[in-house]
């Protein structure tokens, strides 16, 4: 295993986002189209917030209403992704190393963190990237 092995050679470049301009209805339907649990809020390229699956769960009635899938719509009509999403993520570069990103998702607790460069989005790394590239080393 590298000790020094970077976020850029496990991240994923070709991350799904989100504008303000976006519905959370939109957004909770790419979350269940493209099974993935964060989406990065962009104004441009340039990162502005992330908003994860569990902030739409928070708000929504879920599976509380069986048969009635249109339950979430006034919430989500009423509330915007500005909103909701988490202001100013903590993020991460593409030069830091696993280890410290691993880091910082364990204090902090996250499951992801936005990888940016010169203020410009350019990938996402997750709890799910790292673990995989711990178990491809053994």
């Amino acid at each position: 295993m590298k000790k020094r092995e970077k976020v850029s050679n496990i991240m994923t470049t070709e991350v799904k986002t989100v504008n303000l301009t976006n519905t959370l209805k939109e957004a909770n339907e790419l979350f269940a189209e493209k099974h993935i649990r964060h989406l990065p809020v962009v104004s441009g390229e340039k990162l502005v917030g992330i908003l994860s699956l569990t902030d739409i769960l928070r708000i929504s009635f879920g599976n509380t209403f069986e048969g009635q899938e249109n339950a979430d719509d006034a919430i989500f009509n009423m509330l915007t992704i500005n909103q909701v999403m988490k202001h100013s993520p903590v993020t991460a570069s593409p030069e830091d190393t696993l280890k410290s990103v691993a880091q910082i998702l364990a204090d902090h607790e996250f499951h992801a963190l936005p990888v940016v460069e010169n203020d410009i989005l350019v990938g996402i790394v997750t709890t799910t990237d790292i673990i995989k590239y711990f178990i491809d080393q053994f």
